[in-house]
This record gives C-alpha cells, structure tokens and sequence, in this order.
C-alpha cells in the first residue's frame, strides 16, 4: 500500500513539472535578430512557432567637431565704417544710430513766436519750426562745436539745393594747421558736407544744412553751422521760405 502511494505521488509531481515547463515556454521571448533578415540562419526558424523580433539601433550622427576645433559664435553686425571725405579725407568715422529724441516728431510747445519761425536750442540740439496751436515740428540737429557757440536772431536770406562748398580762409588755415587740407571748392552732391540743402542766414557765414554725416547729429561738432540729416533737411526746405526768422540759443 504504502509503495503505491509513492509511485501515485512521484508519477503527479512528473505531470506537474511537464505542464509547468509547458507554461513556462508557451509565452517565449522574442528573439533579437540582426537587421540582416537573409541570413540562412534566420531562414530556419521559419517552421518555428517563434516569430523574431527585430530591433532597428538608432543611427547618431557623429559630432563633426574635432576636440580642438573652435566652435562658432554668432556676434551682432558691428557698424560699418565710413569716410568723412571732405574734412579728413581717408580717415573712418564710426557710424552711430541716431538716438530716437532727434529724429522728425511734433511736439508741444509754448512760445509767443509766430507761426513758420524757426527756434533753434543749441543746448538740447533741436531745431523748433512753430507750428499753430501751441505745437511745432522739432528736428534734431548738429551744432557749433566748443569755441564755435552763437547765438542771435536773422532770416533766410538764400535757399539752395545741393549746394557747393567752398571752405572759409580760417577754417583752411585752421584745419591744414592739424594736417588736414581742405578742397578750394566743392561741387554739390552726397559727398559734399553741406548736404542736399543748404539755407543761408543773413550776411553771416552761418547756414542750416544737411550733412554727410548724419551719425553726428544730437553732437557739437560744426564751426557753427546747424546742420539736419539730409532726409530732415529736405523737408524743412519746403517747409520755409526766404524770409524766415531764426532764433539761434
């Protein structure tokens, strides 16, 4: 009795183990191939109940930059470099952005000067047409620089378009005193410092110009001329007539 209840418990622990060995392979692992699915070897499981899984590597793009190589740095545009021609011939003048306060605005702008005169603040570099109401179109302009300030009251006695240039006798000694040797005579156009217009004022050798150097600007840099960009200066000449009064300050 006793020996057929160990062949009974024997012959249910063989069963026991075949039907877990059979649940342990019914779920089996997927097989990682090589991408090479051609090979005679992956051929021979085609009548296995095994179905090969293939897993694709991703493909990295290999740094081109050497250890040492330098990497890039993106800078912002520095300003060109421009030639003031007429002044100092052949040396760069730095380009600046005209600062935002000079360029054309109406503004407000009490005074009891009539419509159509010409104010001009040398301290702040503006130049005030007056306007009705109680209102004026303020440009930005360049002034006398130190040694070269005025100041006083005249009228638009000329109005010229592109105009020539010939320098004053004290300003050619001057300058070829620094090296520097101006031209007998200019011919108008954008090389010439007066500019594209030109106003003159009374019997003085004083003007409101425009300029090759807009950068200057909102600078006191002239021998006392006051000078607009030449876009400005433009507008202000049809905007004026001979006769005008100006207020220099």
């Amino acid at each position: 009795m006793m020996k057929q209840l160990v062949l009974a418990a024997a012959l249910f622990g063989a069963f026991s183990a075949a039907a877990n060995a059979d649940d342990r392979y019914a779920t089996r692992p997927p097989v990682v191939l090589s991408p090479d699915l051609t090979a005679p070897w992956i051929n021979q499981l085609s009548g296995d109940k095994v179905r090969p899984v293939v897993y694709q590597r991703p493909v990295v793009q290999p740094q081109q930059r050497g250890l040492f190589q330098r990497r890039a740095i993106r800078r912002a545009p520095q300003p060109a470099a421009q030639t003031v021609s007429a002044i100092n011939p052949g040396i760069p003048a730095i380009r600046r952005l005209i600062e935002p306060q000079y360029l054309p605005q109406v503004v407000d702008y009490d005074t009891t000067e009539k419509p159509g005169t010409i104010v001009i603040d040398t301290n702040n570099r503006f130049l005030y047409l007056v306007m009705e109401g109680g209102r004026a179109r303020r440009y930005g302009v360049g002034v006398g620089k130190p040694g070269f300030e005025w100041a006083g009251v005249h009228k638009i006695t000329r109005k010229t378009e592109w105009p020539d240039w010939t320098p004053p006798s004290e300003m050619v000694s001057r300058e070829a005193a620094k090296g520097h040797y101006l031209p007998a005579r200019m011919d108008g156009g954008p090389e010439n410092p007066l500019g594209a217009r030109a106003m003159y004022l009374g019997s003085t050798l004083y003007r409101i110009h425009g300029t090759n150097a807009p950068w200057s600007i909102g600078s006191a840099v002239s021998s006392g001329c006051i000078r607009l960009r030449n876009e400005d200066v433009v507008d202000l000449y049809e905007r004026v007539n001979v006769g005008t009064r100006v207020i220099v300050m």
